[in-house]
């Protein structure tokens, strides 16, 4: 038995279109309680929160506002807000 996919974009084509304009809120990363656990990072399906060192952000280009990331910290370091246009 054959398994096929029917794929409206082949995995890991996200980088190639720009779907920051589908959010309504926006991450905020407070930066105060944060313990560098990198939950954010790893949870956010777009791949698009990095830093270090307890400095993260989500590049706003990609990011959907899900709340993703936001949701996974685990210490409440980041909030969603609406975003301002």
């Amino acid at each position: 038995m054959k398994i096929t996919h029917d794929l409206a974009a082949q995995p890991g084509t996200s980088r190639q279109n720009l779907t920051g304009s589908w959010r309504v809120t926006v991450p905020k990363f407070l930066q105060e309680k944060c313990t560098n656990c990198q939950m954010c990072a790893l949870s956010c399906p777009e791949g698009c929160v990095t830093g270090e060192e307890k400095k993260y952000q989500a590049d706003l280009a990609y990011c959907k506002g899900c709340g993703i990331c936001a949701a996974a910290c685990p210490v409440g370091d980041i909030v969603m807000q609406l975003e301002e246009k």
